[in-house]
């Protein structure tokens, strides 16, 4: 009896080398952007002490009660694999003593988190994200300079169908009237929304507002908004950075129901919707904002930070629906060596290497295949150049370059071959 093939767990993908392409452009773009801007990178563990994402995410959130993957190790420390990056460069910052560099420092990372929740299309339980954070400055010009980097990564992209949705949540000094206000609200709205939102009501009234239940987005419609209860620092802060915006002619939407899914956040949140039918009205491929009381909550001293993160399974979803927008391909062959015989081809694997030496990227194939076979094999690659060694020329070291456009084919010596093709290429 054949034994079962093991499969990958539930919620997790083989990223394979068809997909590189939006990988590496999305990746490579969003680097660009971020290095030229000044933030350095930063790699974090994969796992983390259980406290630092109960502290700095809240006891109280989704992802802390329902979807963080955590265990106890062989010596009883209970730990959770990271699921999501901002808590991880939080701790760095006071652990690795960076708060005592010049300030604000610039950080971003590429990483892998984990999160216990139900897949869907673009959305796994183990997915990968680009974020940035900028800690040490509680100025409003800091929210503007990560939304316009975010809106250039997109522009690279050359994405277009993008909406920049703007709220802000407030501050310790006026969300807390806020709070009784919106649960006023909703105390008689209670058998009205979802089980969820029941819960939510007692441990994080502001994530009443961004349920996606049909008939909670009926209930929040007509809530009270934060925005209309902001502090006079709180209101100015945002003020500004909508003044901001407005210069630089980044369009947004105010949206009050954007209040993001962290008990960090403070003041300026923002999410980034991709707007196709096909994946439905609304759908956040980036989101982000300011946190001014994580650090903290995490025993540092009081100190502003503003981010974002980007899914990189996300965005190479929206890639591969926008049919306008051509991907580079990765570093594809550029010449095909087709060989015949025992010397051919060890000559020819000996001239694969020093192509390979001088950065030139080749196919080839060294099984029992006809000449005209791997000629035709060099048409489907689309290489410019095929090099052609068989028996006679494996006798006279020789070699033929062979213009896979024209078909003119010239003999020449094999040492002379690597600097031609390099001349050729050029």
């Amino acid at each position: 009896m054949a034994k079962k093939i093991i499969q990958k767990p539930r919620g997790t993908q083989d990223i394979l080398p068809p997909d590189q392409k939006y990988w590496d452009f999305v990746v490579n773009n969003f680097k660009n952007v971020l290095e030229g801007c000044g933030f350095g990178r930063i790699i974090t563990p994969t796992f983390e002490d259980t406290a630092l994402f109960e502290r700095g995410i809240g006891t109280s959130t989704d992802i802390v009660e329902k979807e963080m993957y955590s265990f106890k190790d062989k010596s009883d420390n209970s730990l959770t694999l990271r699921p999501e990056g901002t808590a991880s460069v939080a701790r760095a910052y006071l652990e690795d003593g960076i708060s005592s560099w010049l300030q604000p420092v610039k950080l971003y990372y590429i990483n892998a988190l984990f999160r216990y929740e139900r897949p869907q299309s673009g959305r796994f339980r183990e997915h990968h994200q680009i974020g940035a954070e900028i800690i040490g400055d509680p100025g409003p010009l800091r929210d503007v300079e990560i939304i316009s980097l975010i809106c250039r990564c997109f522009k690279r992209l050359n994405l277009n169908s993008i909406s920049l949705q703007l709220n802000s949540i407030g501050c310790q000094a006026c969300r807390p009237q806020y709070m009784r206000s919106l649960k006023s609200y909703y105390k008689d709205h209670l058998n009205s929304v979802c089980e969820d939102c029941t819960r939510r009501y007692e441990k994080n009234p502001l994530r009443l507002l961004d349920c996606k239940e049909k008939a909670c987005r009926l209930v929040a419609e007509n809530a009270p908004q934060q925005i209309n209860a902001l502090c006079p620092d709180c209101h100015e802060h945002f003020k500004t950075v909508l003044e901001f915006l407005d210069d630089l002619s980044i369009p947004y939407e105010l949206n009050t129901k954007i209040v993001r899914g962290l008990d960090y956040y403070t003041r300026t949140v923002f999410e980034f919707w991709y707007i196709n039918e096909e994946f439905g009205a609304q759908n956040a491929i980036c989101g982000g904002g300011r946190y001014d009381m994580l650090i903290e909550s995490l025993g540092g001293k009081p100190t502003a930070g503003i981010g974002f993160g980007v899914g990189i399974e996300r965005l190479m979803l929206v890639l591969k629906n926008e049919a306008g927008i051509l991907v580079p391909e990765l570093n594809v062959p550029k010449i095909y060596i087709a060989q015949l015989g025992g010397a051919a081809k060890k000559q020819a694997f000996m001239l694969a290497q020093l192509l390979l030496d001088n950065d030139i990227p080749i196919a080839s194939r060294f099984d029992k295949k006809s000449v005209g076979e791997q000629l035709s094999e060099a048409s489907e690659l689309k290489v410019p150049y095929a090099i052609i060694i068989g028996q006679k020329e494996a006798i006279d070291n020789t070699a033929i370059i062979k213009d896979m456009y024209t078909g003119f084919q010239e003999t020449l010596p094999q040492e002379k071959i690597v600097s031609e093709i390099v001349k050729r290429l050029s």
